[in-house]
């Protein structure tokens, strides 16, 4: 038996809490100023956002989908470690917690497949090993810009699987189940290969991006839910604007490869973290929070703002980066930020408006 929707509470507070010191810790590398909470921040944005948020997140909904007591360690381990990085104490514990988490989140994967093999698992699986090892290589002292290929390879991969998972219900054929397994293994290839070769590395896994953003924007119920309405369409509108936004991550590393001159790095890694990865967040929020939290979440047409204000403020920032142009980049990652607070906002509102809905509903 696994943890009741109570008991998961915790473990996503520590996972938002991460999210958000990892936002005022971004604005502060922006060159904001803003009030010092710890000195840590700023150097820790990175490891908070994709360890500490997205780590304890995906780990908590994949845990409750197993339903095994042992499969939390994976989420307390990383909101353990999530909480040492924002007190800035103890900075090999936190790591090892984080590496910890990474395994047991392979250890998960390995379990869903003694139950029953899929490829969609399989490729999540190699997602969550790639975290592990970008992990390890990150606790074993390697730059960041060393370690973030991995990262990105957990989170790709991650997606990638759980899309194709759903696809089933379009009955996709075995050619094109191979075409995603191909582009798989193109995006994996070049992120192994940046330890040998940055730049030959980075532009195979641009390949990668591209040829699975173009599966996904050719395969995906998505292209048949945006018809429809209300969250079914809100769900699609946030997954196909993720694929552009991978794409074009895909073009940057394609056409710059690693010489990231001017502000070309701030342009790749935020098409990816913002515009794609917080694009399937925002999609798949309305599902995944009632799942894991055990409450239900009312829709509203105002989770459009946060989407709206997402991809306006991004294409300031990036344009600004690709225009080595400081003050839209500045301006643009602020308003992002901030946008993500309007998120959490809608979220939290969304909850106690189902929950007040529902007490109605007992009380009449």
């Amino acid at each position: 038996m696994g943890l009741k929707p109570n008991q998961r509470l915790p473990l996503m507070a520590m996972g938002m809490l991460s999210l958000l010191m990892a936002l005022f810790g971004g604005v502060q590398r922006l060159g904001w100023d803003l009030p010092t909470l710890t000195v840590v921040l700023p150097a820790n944005h990175g490891p908070l956002m994709v360890g500490a948020f997205l780590g304890t997140v995906i780990g908590l909904e994949r845990a409750v989908a197993l339903g095994t007591l042992w499969g939390f360690l994976g989420p307390l381990a990383t909101g353990l470690g999530g909480l040492l990085l924002i007190a800035g104490v103890v900075p090999p514990l936190a790591q090892l917690l984080i590496v910890l988490g990474s395994l047991m989140l392979s250890l998960l994967f390995v379990a869903f497949l003694r139950r029953q093999f899929a490829w969609f698992t399989v490729i999540m699986l190699v997602g969550a090993l790639s975290w592990l090892i970008g992990n390890l290589l990150w606790l074993m002292g390697h730059n960041i810009f060393v370690v973030v290929w991995w990262w990105m390879g957990f989170l790709l991969l991650t997606i990638a699987g759980e899309r194709m998972e759903l696809g089933r219900m379009l009955f996709i054929s075995k050619l094109r189940q191979s075409q995603m397994i191909a582009a798989v293994v193109v995006a994996m290839l070049g992120i192994v290969i940046t330890l040998l070769d940055i730049d030959t590395g980075v532009r195979i896994l641009g390949a990668g991006m591209i040829a699975i953003a173009v599966w996904l924007g050719l395969n995906d119920i998505a292209r048949r839910t945006v018809k429809q309405t209300g969250l079914t369409r809100f769900i699609a509108v946030n997954l196909l604007a993720g694929y552009v936004w991978l794409a074009c991550c895909g073009v940057l590393l394609l056409l710059f490869g690693a010489d990231f001159s001017g502000l070309r790095y701030d342009a790749v890694l935020h098409s990816f973290f913002l515009g794609f990865i917080f694009s399937m967040i925002f999609g798949h929020a309305p599902v995944i929070f009632p799942a894991v939290l055990g409450r239900g979440m009312l829709y509203r047409p105002a989770f459009y703002i946060h989407v709206v204000l997402l991809h306006l403020f991004l294409t300031v920032r990036v344009v600004g980066d690709l225009t080595v142009e400081l003050l839209p980049r500045s301006v643009g990652g602020l308003l992002n930020a901030l946008t993500l607070l309007v998120f959490v906002l809608n979220t939290v509102l969304a909850i106690r408006a189902h929950f007040v809905a529902e007490r109605n509903v007992q009380a009449s």
